[in-house]
């Protein structure tokens, strides 16, 4: 590793990565700010490009306002590198981090950016289940239709049903509805009566959820507990969707047939851990029971000068992102030496938000009922084309866990490397989610491996 590091380097351009920016810069250190997309903000702060839609920038956003002072002054005072997908980290002996980073659109070219600590801001990426009819055209994850909307303000379909589990359905719901699409249903499985004892809701989040509603009624958007689409149909695309009564389990009680051209499904999401598992940073079971990276109240892992902050460490909203991102760019510039006061409320109010998530996790779980809405045909791993009944083969020739299943089956092997199915296979397989050991955050090409060894640049985004 050769050149002048930074003082601290940044993976991702969201709530938390913007936050440790800026708080790491007004504290006096260089920093780096990395994201693989071509405009900062994450996949919360998603936004058009520029003049796309002039006349409303903020699109479906809350807190908008808040994102552009943050945007503007890390913009300011730090070194923004955006179009850098990175697939690769690496500590050097003398502790310093090197980001390997592809740059660019259709001819990427591999870079490396060095830093005397890093944070890890990646975020997280939507839980999958399958079902039957899951791969057809038409059917998509409830953060691939907000994404249309917020970056492209483009609708997911025109007779759109919104299903799944968990607090993120009303806003994509709602955005649909308002951005004019028919939506015919938001239909959460979890009983409500349920979610309103256990998720302890704030009053800021009770007006947010109120607001939701409000559109939705508007618009004469059903909201339904209690019900999740077990299978879509179709041929060449999605035609209609069964949807379900579920009891508390998620096994069916009652099914009836909807006629709609889009299917907007979501059942939470996965911390993206890909770059803090390359480090070695240790990991522990989050709110939900999926892996989350390990942290102290400073934010740091326990890999010496690497800092984890967002949805790295359990998914819980913009709002605690941005401030585990202040934590971590403080605890970081006071690593270094410098000069950072006290911050107690901070923490405190880091606090109060991480137990609003676990309540909310609490609330919302993902039960094993989706099992029995499988067929023999209905495919695990899409990218494979693993169907059901190889998963269970592979458990009859004696696979007890999900690398065993993988073997024998191959779900995982595919493009994704398990970032769909992982979740699902492992469910099958009987045992938690384990975190991901992939060698490599994003496809590279043999090339651009042999040539990561090249000098790293202190080249600005224009």
């Amino acid at each position: 590793m050769s050149g002048t590091p930074y003082d601290l380097a940044v993976v991702g351009g969201g709530p938390a990565g913007l936050a440790g920016a800026a708080a790491a810069t007004r504290a006096g250190l260089r920093v780096a700010l990395i994201d693989g997309g071509a405009r900062l903000g994450g996949q919360y702060f998603r936004h058009p490009a520029e003049g796309l839609h002039a006349a409303n920038p903020a699109g479906p956003h809350h807190g908008f306002a808040r994102f552009t002072r943050l945007r503007e002054g890390v913009s300011e005072r730090a070194e923004v590198f955006t179009r850098h997908r990175v697939w690769s980290v690496e500590r050097g002996e003398d502790g310093t981090v090197a980001v390997h980073c592809l740059v660019g659109d259709r001819e990427e070219r591999p870079r490396a950016i060095t830093a005397r600590r890093l944070l890890i801001a990646t975020g997280a990426y939507d839980r999958s289940l399958p079902f039957p009819g899951w791969d057809l055209p038409g059917v998509l994850t409830a953060g691939g239709a907000q994404a249309l909307l917020k970056g492209d303000l483009v609708t997911a379909g025109r007779r759109v049903v919104v299903a799944g589990t968990g607090p993120f359905l009303l806003p994509v719901g709602a955005g649909l509805a308002a951005a004019g699409a028919r939506v015919l249903g938001v239909f959460e499985a979890a009983a409500l009566p349920g979610v309103a004892r256990r998720a302890r809701l704030t009053p800021g989040k009770v007006a947010e959820a109120a607001g939701y509603a409000l559109t939705l009624a508007r618009h004469r958007t059903p909201f339904r507990g209690g019900h999740a689409v077990i299978a879509a149909h179709g041929g060449t695309e999605l035609t209609h969707v069964t949807l379900a009564q579920v009891d508390a389990d998620w096994h069916p009680l009652r099914t009836r047939v909807i006629a709609c051209d889009t299917l907007a499904v979501g059942y939470g999401f996965v911390a993206q851990l890909d770059l803090p598992v390359q480090l070695g940073c240790a990991t522990v079971p989050g709110a939900d029971g999926d892996p989350v990276v390990a942290v102290d109240a400073g934010l740091r892992t326990s890999v010496p000068g690497v800092y984890a902050a967002g949805e790295t460490t359990g998914v819980g909203g913009s709002e605690l992102a941005e401030v585990e991102g202040l934590i971590a760019g403080r605890t970081a510039a006071a690593d270094l030496g410098r000069a950072v006061a006290p911050a107690p409320a901070l923490s405190a109010r880091r606090d109060r938000l991480a137990a609003f998530a676990a309540a909310l996790a609490r609330a919302y779980p993902v039960r094993d009922g989706w099992m029995g809405w499988l067929r023999p045909d209905t495919l695990v791993c899409r990218c494979e084309e693993v169907p059901y009944a190889r998963v269970v083969e592979a458990r009859e020739l004696g696979a007890r866990d999900a690398r065993a299943v993988k073997l024998l089956a191959r779900p995982g092997m595919g493009w994704c490397q398990g970032r769909v199915c992982g979740h699902a296979v492992a469910r099958l397989a009987g045992e938690t989610p384990r975190p991901p050991r992939r060698p490599f955050a994003q496809p590279v090409r043999l090339g651009d491996l042999a040539a990561s060894g090249a000098e790293p640049s202190d080249e600005r985004n224009p």
